[in-house]
């Protein structure tokens, strides 16, 4: 694959960004009355409007043409195909089988990998069956209640997502918490709010060495052996989703009820697999089922429908726009659905841990931005929050919107007034205001004179900030399939377009080693070893204090 800024549009998209740095979006819209028509597109229960984004027909040609130079729909072919497309660890990225409900194979080095994972989904679903039913009960014989998942980074976000996002289709006897930081206040709260007879813990670690994950492990047991004396409940209580059937015996977790998954699953693309056994326990092995499907299609349609309708290169490409062509180095998720309040979350370890690389698929330093900084939360809050920095701030970003048409909760007029505010202030960060605009206002409300146009400055808005905004037509388990599914295709488009491995995350290795030098040091186990001044000082002042 090309590096992107030797490819010939590349240097055209920057003429042309140069040609479009003056025409305004009100300028845009004003000039075409078609252009939501455009640039939007439906898929399904999704709808994707992306007419205020900063692009012109021209614009979408040549981005198209980048996706085809970039041989976008090659790298496409070679990710469902079983290559190995994760280059420096030598492994595929076959996240798509775990949700394959199409009956066909997926190959990887000459084998069809679905019978298992038929086979895993199958004792997920007899296990969940019977943890929500009262048959699996704790060591003294009661049904359990409470859920812990124990996982840190793709084995916490992710489930915990779901459960949140799908609460309303959830077993409601059930109670789903999840400890993930090694923080003891973390586990501290977690288990004040747990039964030891009633909960039953999920440790989702893939080689069952994570320290945080471990460690919280370790807490839990030491908790629930002190509440109920025998080391025999820990088979009652504990589960583990692994790789490492040494480490889960010696636990004392029964073999058999130990949930694999495999080399060629990312953490951060793994709910879909054994470290969803959580949400399959709280929503039933039907509605993990409609999740899976609803990823599934999102990725028939990313495999087979042409790049120009084809929303997750549609994604990708306007963020590599936005990013390298517009100056936006930072993307925001604006969530007006409380069902979906830790997405932000999500897409950060999805986005910034795939494509927050300097390094190309050649080993040679990127000279180009690459994956943008990944924030966001709940809309209507952040509009009394940080809204004002979207607003008239210096930065430049670009926003995506998210709001279901349909609420599963109404009450009163909220819901009305919630789709009221998100369409607002995507039209307020495209419109802006203009002084003539402000002194109009002002005149109105009665101010004259210098005092008016001493005013007018403070309520003058830029506009002309870019967005999209997807709509959904309600928060199924389906469409949330659909939704993250979307998300992850455009991180994997823009990683092929930046020619940067999204699959490896390298990056988080340094600081791991580096605990296992200053921990002993920090507990009195070992001498001072050579670290450099300010960590030395850190580590001499917490231990005098």
């Amino acid at each position: 694959m090309p590096k992107p800024t030797d490819l010939p549009v590349w240097t055209q998209l920057q003429q042309h960004a140069d040609a479009l740095h003056d025409q305004p979006l009100r300028a845009l819209f004003a000039a075409d009355s078609e252009r939501f028509q455009s640039f939007s597109r439906h898929y399904e229960q999704l709808l994707v409007d992306f007419s205020k984004q900063r692009i012109t027909a021209d614009t979408f040609a040549l981005l198209q043409e980048l996706a085809q130079q970039a041989e976008v729909p090659a790298a496409i072919e070679r990710l469902f195909s079983g290559e190995r497309v994760n280059h420096t660890e030598q492994r595929p990225a076959l996240h798509m089988a775990l949700r394959n409900r199409s009956g066909g194979p997926l190959w990887f080095d000459g084998q069809d990998v679905m019978p298992e994972v038929h086979r895993v989904l199958e004792q997920m679903h007899r296990f969940a069956d019977k943890v929500r039913s009262g048959a699996w009960t704790g060591y003294t014989g009661k049904p359990i209640r409470t859920v812990v998942n124990i996982g840190i980074g793709g084995s916490d976000l992710g489930p915990k997502l779901v459960c949140q996002a799908l609460r309303p289709y959830g077993d409601p006897m059930l109670k789903m918490l999840f400890l993930s930081s090694i923080d003891g206040a973390h586990a501290h709260h977690i288990l004040r709010r747990c039964d030891p007879e009633t909960t039953l813990f999920i440790v989702a670690s893939k080689t069952f060495t994570t320290q945080e994950t471990m460690t919280n492990a370790v807490t839990a047991r030491s908790w629930l052996l002190a509440a109920l004396g025998h080391e025999a409940a820990v088979a009652k209580h504990f589960v583990a989703v692994s790789t490492n059937l040494r480490a889960v015996e010696a636990f004392g977790i029964d073999p058999g009820n130990m949930f694999v998954f495999w080399d060629w699953v990312g953490g951060r693309y793994s709910l879909w697999s054994a470290i969803g056994l959580s949400i399959m326990i709280y929503l039933g092995h039907e509605r993990f089922y409609e999740l899976l499907e609803g990823a599934h299609a999102l990725d028939e349609h990313f495999r087979h429908t042409p790049l120009t309708d084809n929303l997750p290169v549609i994604l990708a490409l306007l963020g590599v726009w936005n990013g390298n062509f517009l100056g936006a180095d930072t993307h925001v998720v604006l969530v007006y659905d409380d069902y979906l309040r830790s997405l932000a979350s999500y897409l950060q370890q999805l986005d910034m841990e795939s494509n927050g690389k300097s390094i190309d698929r050649d080993g040679d330093p990127v000279s180009y931005a690459t994956g943008p900084v990944v924030w966001g939360g709940l809309g209507n809050n952040g509009q009394h929050a940080f809204y004002q920095l979207l607003h008239q701030g210096t930065h430049q970003f670009a926003a995506d919107f998210l709001a279901p048409v349909h609420t599963t909760d109404p009450v009163g007029g909220h819901h009305s007034i919630l789709l009221a505010n998100c369409l607002a202030q995507s039209q307020a960060l495209m419109t802006g205001r203009t002084a003539d605009e402000a002194r109009a206002e002002l005149s109105a409300q009665g101010l004259q004179g210098e005092a008016l146009e001493a005013l007018v400055p403070y309520k003058v808005f830029a506009g002309n900030r870019c967005s999209t905004t997807v709509l959904y037509q309600s928060l199924t388990p389906r469409t949330l399939g659909m939704l993250l599914a979307l998300y992850e295709h455009k991180v994997f488009v823009q990683g092929v377009i930046w020619h940067i491995n999204s699959f490896d995350q390298w990056g988080v290795e340094l600081g791991k080693q580096l605990t296992k030098s200053i921990l002993p040091q920090l507990q009195g186990r070992a001498a001072p070893t050579l670290q450099d001044s300010s960590t030395q000082g850190l580590i001499d002042y917490c231990q005098r204090h």
